[in-house]
């Protein structure tokens, strides 16, 4: 079981545990979702790749809900079940095993980078870009920076499948002037028992950031041909609780298929006429110092 396995890995579960009786909560949780729909990654949720798009937004934990009420583009927001209730899942379980030639990679997570390091992770992409993290002093890439990287993609890739992946609405919450988020790396249910904000205050900042983010992808889809879904690795925890074991949770914990975690929009925001791709050998991955990558997804609570 997955609380046992906590155990062995970590003597200090137990005392940590004892202050904490969530956790036990969450392992169990942990353990039912595993035996029910994978541990590597959630069986059930759909293969982004075998969708129809020739963009592909991504909002890093957005939820279906959140999106659906603040949205400013138009027409049906269709939902789809990730198969991650973390980047790294949603990384792993899409793109793993596979040689993507037409595929090109703006992104602020890091997690692409992470797992290629791996060596039982294999994928490559035509190009990968990897965006300045010129937000929330150096943490974060800003909805400025992906959308003028992604801009710059479009213009050097015009026959290549774009994924473009925003670090927003994730936190830190770079988009919301809201008093009690001035700390820029942590676990953000650590953040809540450590600090004074309420719930309201985390969902309300949370929805200011998503907006934020919008603004600038409204920007990117103004300027893009062809097909464009803006979608989400996965949702987040804001106060919830889990199921089957009703513990409260913020953040989105690796290996639980709630709801509120692997139901994600999926909404078609531009139907042009489709893109003409092809599938040329890859480029040169620029080369990112790997204790970096390590340190800046630590920096977000991830490690």
């Amino acid at each position: 079981m997955r609380v046992l396995e906590s155990i062995r890995e970590d003597p200090a579960f137990i005392s940590e545990a004892i202050t904490d009786p969530a956790l036990f909560g969450l392992g169990l949780n942990k353990t039912y979702y595993e035996f029910a729909q994978g541990a590597e990654y959630n069986r059930i949720g759909i293969d982004v790749l075998e969708e129809d798009w020739d963009t592909l937004v991504l909002l890093d934990a957005c939820r279906y809900d959140v999106y659906a009420d603040v949205t400013p583009f138009g027409g049906e927001i269709e939902c789809r079940e990730s198969r991650g209730s973390t980047s790294r899942q949603f990384v792993r379980g899409n793109f793993d095993g596979k040689e993507l030639h037409d595929v090109v990679v703006v992104s602020g997570n890091r997690w692409y980078l992470d797992l290629q390091n791996e060596d039982d992770f294999d994928c490559e992409f035509h190009a990968y870009h990897d965006v300045e993290r010129d937000a929330a002093d150096g943490f974060v890439p800003s909805a400025e920076a992906v959308t003028e990287a992604a801009l710059d993609a479009a213009e050097a890739y015009p026959n290549k499948r774009l994924l473009i992946h925003y670090m927003q609405p994730y936190h830190p919450y770079v988009g919301s002037d809201r008093d009690g988020f001035t700390r820029k790396r942590c676990d953000m249910r650590e953040y809540v028992r450590a600090s004074a904000v309420e719930t309201d205050d985390v969902r309300a900042a949370y929805r200011d950031n998503l907006r934020y983010a919008l603004e600038h992808v409204r920007h990117l889809v103004d300027a893009l041909d062809g097909r464009t879904v803006i979608s989400s690795d996965h949702g987040e925890m804001l106060g919830d609780r889990l199921s089957p074991v009703p513990v409260r949770w913020f953040g989105h914990p690796v290996r639980v298929y709630t709801e509120e975690l692997v139901t994600v929009p999926w909404h078609v925001v531009s139907k042009g006429p489709p893109r003409t791709i092809d599938r040329d050998p890859p480029t040169q991955l620029a080369a990112v110092d790997e204790a970096a990558i390590d340190q800046s997804l630590r920096d977000l609570g991830y490690k």
